[in-house]
């Protein structure tokens, strides 16, 4: 399998490259610029630079070409509002739109718990989850086989291997709960290959149940042949 990750030179999608090249797979990085590429590659990845700011729809849609599924697990953090905007929310939308006239089915896009609903100015978030949730429902309006992970606070705790894995969470007041980024890398290649997980939301956070097991909880059946 063939998987681009923009946003490759994040701390997850750093640790979900390892996992990918772990198991076979063939990982490659979104990055801003070349002084990442080193990263990717002890990670066992191929770092491609793409700016997800700059770059347009057309040049994304060319890296995009030929792969099997893609990941947006980019994100400008919430310091500086208009980053926040041109990638949390602007980035999802062209990486989206690129897949699709790519024709790469698969699309796992990373959010935050609290997304799903939008916040009033004053909320100490609000650029930053409103920005989630938008690139959320512009995700949910394409013809794409997507999943929607929303981690909860992350963590650079070594990864347990076990997950609490909600299916379809209602909107929430913010952020909460805890997860180890090792397991939200371990959670995507594991949600990348299953068809049952078409157009599902799901909020994962630590917990007791092995990563396989919570997948296949929430995982529809794929339909049965004719």
């Amino acid at each position: 399998m063939r998987v681009v990750i923009a946003g490759g030179h994040g701390r997850i999608a750093r640790k979900l490259e390892r996992v990918l090249a772990g198991r076979g797979d063939r990982a490659e990085g979104l990055v801003r610029d070349r002084a990442g590429i080193p990263d990717l590659e002890s990670a066992g990845a191929r770092g491609v630079v793409c700016d997800l700011e700059r770059a347009s729809v057309d040049e994304i849609e060319g890296l995009l070409r030929g792969a099997d599924a893609v990941v947006f697990a980019a994100g400008a953090g919430a310091a500086d509002p208009v980053r926040t905007d041109a990638v949390d929310r602007g980035g999802s939308v062209k990486v989206g739109e690129a897949a699709q006239r790519a024709e790469v089915g698969r699309l796992v896009q990373v959010s935050s718990t609290g997304a799903g609903r939008l916040y009033e100015p004053d909320h100490a978030l609000a650029d930053y989850l409103n920005a989630k949730t938008r690139a959320e429902d512009d995700l949910r309006r394409r013809d794409l086989d997507w999943t929607i992970v929303r981690p909860g606070l992350l963590t650079d705790a070594p990864g347990s291997g076990t997950v609490s894995l909600a299916a379809e969470p209602p909107p929430s007041d913010g952020p909460h709960g805890a997860v180890s980024r090792d397991d939200v890398a371990e959670l995507i290649a594991a949600l990348l290959p299953v068809t049952g997980a078409r157009g599902l939301t799901v909020e994962v956070t630590e917990g007791a149940t092995p990563i396989d097991r919570a997948v296949r909880a929430v995982a529809a059946p794929a339909p049965a042949r004719p």
